[in-house]
């Protein structure tokens, strides 16, 4: 039995030995021109010994020649060299296995960055196709009928030809716009429409201001002709309740709209010396009417005669 013991111990190496031909090895590697050069001259073993040797003398170690000789040896035969096994595929999808959760929440975060921004475009195609669709809605269906509906409304309270004609050419306006697929002006002819069936509508009288302070008439010399005068008889729009209105008044000087409670009406100098006159009499003017704008007419209709043109500011 110790005989076996004995041939098992000699026919394995020791791992005091196996580990010196790893370090032979390793110390050969560490040496690369020193290698390249003597293996490269053929096969001179005992001068690369003898470098070996020199080498772990120099560091107070003593190698025998068996172990220089296997170190040299397994470094022929690659023997404690690393080689991978398997493709790289297969290499690839062991390593992401063996770092699968890392991997995984890298694979998660970049699934939600792609799902985030195709979900992003997605809802923004959708979107814009909706936007779209709605415009095409408006200028071919909605905004035709609504035109259509406020001229008809506007229309059946009209009861003068200017107020008639009014319509009419604000009616054309908005034809000519969907006719653009203008939508924007189509809204804004709509909104024109409202506010002149608001006109429309609308019942006052204009009554000539003559309260103590206020100012009743006025004249202007114009800069066309600087011999001549514009007067002008200040007036406000009173309802049959006796409610004083503003209007949307635009004046003759600057072409400029102004939402006003009183303005000036020009009229022939006549008139404006018979208001003069009765105003004198008593301070009280006694036909303070000069004209009435009644519902379903667009212009007031005068009591005096008068011009029509206005002024905001005096």
């Amino acid at each position: 039995m110790s005989d076996t013991t004995t041939a098992t111990a000699v026919a394995q190496p020791r791992l005091d030995d196996l580990m010196l031909a790893m370090d032979v090895v390793d110390t050969l590697r560490h040496e690369e021109r020193l290698v390249e050069k003597e293996l490269a001259q053929g096969d001179r073993d005992e001068a690369l010994k003898k470098r070996l040797r020199e080498i772990y003398e120099g560091q107070g170690l003593e190698v025998n020649d068996r172990i220089l000789e296997e170190g040299i040896k397994a470094l022929k035969e690659s023997r404690f060299t690393y080689k991978r096994s398997g493709s790289a595929f297969g290499r690839f999808w062991a390593n992401l296995w063996v770092n699968r959760v890392i991997s995984g929440a890298a694979l998660g975060l970049v699934l939600a960055v792609l799902l985030v921004w195709f979900g992003a475009g997605v809802w923004t195609g959708i979107q814009e196709q909706r936007t779209r669709t709605a415009a095409t809605v408006e200028i071919t269906q909605t905004l035709p009928k609504q035109l259509a509906d406020e001229k008809a409304t506007t229309l059946s309270q009209a009861r003068t030809d200017d107020a008639r004609a009014a319509i009419d050419k604000l009616a054309s306006d908005g034809e000519a716009a969907l006719a653009r697929k203008d939508a924007t002006a189509t809204r804004a002819v709509i909104k024109s429409m409202q506010d002149l069936r608001a006109r429309i509508v609308q019942d006052y009288e204009l009554r000539i201001v003559s309260a103590r302070g206020e100012t009743t008439g006025l004249f202007r010399t114009p800069n066309v002709n600087r011999d001549a005068r514009n007067y002008y008889i200040v007036v406000e729009a009173i309802t049959p309740s006796g409610q004083k209105l503003t209007l949307p008044v635009r004046s003759e000087e600057d072409n400029a709209i102004a939402n006003v409670a009183k303005f000036a009406v020009r009229v022939p100098q006549k008139t404006y010396d018979d208001i003069s006159r009765d105003k004198r009499d008593d301070g009280i003017i006694q036909n303070n009417v000069l004209g009435r704008k009644a519902r379903g007419a667009l212009e007031p209709t005068w009591s005096m005669p008068a011009i029509g043109a206005y002024l905001t500011k005096w």
